[in-house]
């Protein structure tokens, strides 16, 4: 593997991205108008939950507000790192293929659209703690951060499975919204979860692992080190599979005409 075409597809990919004007918009709005919804319909009367991560599960006292600001800030990672993570699946397959035609191996190619992600939802997960920072100080800043970038890493690395398995766009737009919703914007929710039956299931989801880093960074003393190391296994495997995907789908089979990038 050749790091300087592993950082020539990134860039490229990048630049990709940078063009569509709508997609940064949207990345920068979601996140506003979904803090700016919170902040307006909640109140500071104390809710209490537990730290299901945290040993005992003990029960922490907060305001309604400050729960809500920092579960919608995973919600928000959450829904635009699977439609990142799927239109990197989906987007320009054939130019991608003219790449590996050019001598690129798939594997660069799966690693600069990993690196990307990683790189945007980093910058996302930035963004969004700082959104929520002017209305309160989480206990720990920094674990409240990468909670919100594993949250990214995980749903963008889902995303890019959904788009390798799924043809159409709508088909993969519905597969992402769907589990977005169920996942990060309710199960997850640790008020809900105080009073839910069967918690294996909740805690098989994707957003499982993130959601108890934030929370524990954001109200708690609690060693985030157990959910982080799970959560970063738990989005490795996706990215796997997504590779394993990419890596089929880039398969060149007879002749590939170079002006269309196709057989």
């Amino acid at each position: 593997m050749s790091l300087r075409r592993v950082l020539t597809c990134w860039s490229l990919s990048g630049r990709d991205l940078l063009r569509r004007r709508i997609v940064l918009l949207l990345i920068f709005l979601i996140p506003a108008l979904f803090f700016g919804l919170t902040v307006l319909t909640t109140r500071n009367t104390v809710v209490l939950f537990k730290l299901a991560a945290a040993p005992g599960e003990p029960v922490v006292m907060v305001s309604e507000r400050r729960e809500a600001l920092v579960f919608i800030g995973l919600a928000a990672a959450a829904l635009i790192a699977s439609f990142l993570g799927l239109n990197l699946a989906q987007r320009q397959v054939d130019a991608t293929r003219r790449l590996v035609l050019c001598g690129f191996r798939s594997a660069e190619v799966s690693a600069a659209k990993g690196l990307l992600l990683i790189c945007v939802m980093t910058a996302i997960g930035l963004w969004v703690t700082g959104l929520l920072i002017p209305w309160f100080k989480p206990a720990h800043p920094a674990g409240v951060l990468a909670g919100y970038v594993l949250t990214g890493f995980i749903y963008g690395a889902y995303g890019m499975v959904a788009g390798g398995l799924l043809k159409h766009e709508l088909e993969g737009i519905l597969c992402v919204v769907l589990l977005v919703n169920i996942d990060a914007g309710w199960l997850q929710n640790p008020i809900f979860y105080a009073e839910a039956q069967n918690r294996a299931v909740i805690r098989a989801l994707p957003a499982y692992f993130p959601s108890q880093v934030a929370m524990l960074s954001a109200f708690s003393e609690h060693s985030v080190g157990v959910p982080l190391f799970r959560g970063i296994l738990y989005g490795a495997v996706l990215l796997c599979i997504a590779f394993l995907i990419l890596h089929q789908k880039l398969k060149i089979h007879g002749h590939l005409d170079p002006e269309t990038g196709v057989s």
